[in-house]
């Protein structure tokens, strides 16, 4: 692969420095699809809580980019193991994995057919300028990427660094998101955790001495997760998204002229995939201008719907034990004389930091290799994660709605 006529460097809050000396890299960096992840927010609905939290998608990429350039490099067994090709393969793997995002990160996927999983394959596999500076690096780079993105690559090893449950996103998602909300929640040692990586039967272990680190690991997602990811703020806020997509939907199906200046929703309402070059042209610039457009449309629902959006006027909420407790609330909100299909919402938050597989299969386990070289399972060597396993999962259950009905 060709290098870049000088080591590249970029500032980065996480991981000090994003190096780069391979021209591939470099170019998929400022090719226009990844440029766009600038305009795409990290965290759905957690900026509206923790005010810091305006970083992007695109800052998160390059954070994995890094780690995996770092693990290829200076875990001995993997720079050993992998070729240069493989090595290049897994950062671009790395640097690319969520191109596909849309805007509001999930909450936008309840609008379209694809979610960004597709969408990221699709970019990678179609005449986009990302598909193009990949083929002319290497005629089958497009699709040995897409494969590892997709978790199908032959190299299982270069799969677990992308799709694994000690994996570069993971682990710089939850050191980014972090920082950027000003919590403690996230942080563990990511550097004793490279340091005390193995490749054992082509799987990626942690050193018995690393355990602890990896225990800190678990502990974030644990607390990060409730804390952040599914904050009851947050689910609001994607929750009036999704209303008002869903409103959009309707008014789309049945031609109401409400829509005809929102363009750039058109290609997600329809009953067949949107293209990536539609996806290209709606960053959140453009969806919240079209917000802005619809809060002064001639759509009741929608044009309150956005209001509450832009306003920050969220629903509030209540946990909710049974379909009685929601058919009352929409009772309430009928009584206001509100549609309780857009002003009543619900949804169930479950998450478990970690959960071994049965099957013996690499990257859905953590792997402890001990003293005498014998591989474990984390669960079976932590007293902490072997606790945590056996808990029954935790469930939020939660109906959302306006405060009026209060």
């Amino acid at each position: 692969m060709m290098r870049t006529n000088e080591h590249k460097v970029m500032r980065d809050p996480i991981h000090g420095y994003i190096h780069v000396d391979l021209q591939v890299v470099w170019d998929c960096i400022n090719a226009a699809e990844m440029q766009r992840l600038r305009r795409i927010h990290q965290l759905g609905g957690d900026f509206q809580i923790y005010h810091t939290a305006e970083h992007s998608r695109f800052g998160h990429s390059l954070g994995v980019y890094e780690i995996v350039r770092r693990m290829v490099n200076e875990v001995v067994e993997l720079h050993a193991q992998l070729s240069e090709y493989e090595k290049t393969l897994a950062m671009l793997a790395g640097l690319l994995h969520d191109i596909g995002h849309g805007p509001f990160s999930h909450a936008f996927e309840s609008i379209g057919i694809w979610k960004h999983e597709r969408y990221t394959l699709e970019i990678i596999l179609q005449d986009s300028e990302v598909h193009r500076i990949l083929k002319k690096a290497h005629p089958d780079l497009p699709k040995d990427v897409a494969d590892v993105i997709a978790n199908t690559y032959a190299n299982p090893l270069i799969n677990q660094l992308i799709s694994g449950q000690l994996d570069a996103d993971r682990m710089d998602y939850l050191l980014r998101d972090a920082y950027f909300t000003g919590t403690s929640y996230g942080k563990f040692d990511l550097e004793r955790i490279i340091r005390t990586m193995r490749i054992v039967n082509q799987k990626i272990t942690v050193k018995e001495s690393g355990i602890h680190s990896v225990e800190d690991y678990i502990m974030a997602r644990y607390h990060m997760y409730w804390q952040v990811y599914l904050h009851p703020v947050a689910r609001s806020y994607e929750g009036l998204l999704t209303m008002a997509f869903q409103r959009m939907k309707d008014l789309y199906r049945i031609g109401d002229e409400t829509l005809s200046k929102l363009e750039m929703f058109h290609p997600f309402l329809k009953d067949e995939p949107a293209d990536i070059d539609a996806l290209y042209r709606l960053d959140e610039a453009a969806a919240l201008y079209g917000f802005s457009l619809a809060s002064r449309g001639g759509d009741p629902i929608l044009r309150d719907l956005t209001r509450r959006i832009l306003h920050r006027d969220l629903f509030e909420y209540a946990s909710v034990h049974d379909q009685n407790e929601v058919e009352q609330i929409r009772e309430k909100v009928k009584a206001l004389s509100l549609h309780p299909d857009y002003y009543v919402f619900c949804d169930s938050a479950m998450q478990r930091p970690y959960s071994p597989y049965k099957r013996n299969e690499a990257g859905h386990n953590i792997w402890i290799c001990t003293a005498q070289k014998e591989l474990r399972e984390l669960s079976e060597v932590s007293d902490i994660v072997h606790a945590v396993c056996q808990e029954k999962m935790k469930e939020d259950k939660k109906v959302y709605f306006p405060k009026e009905v209060l």
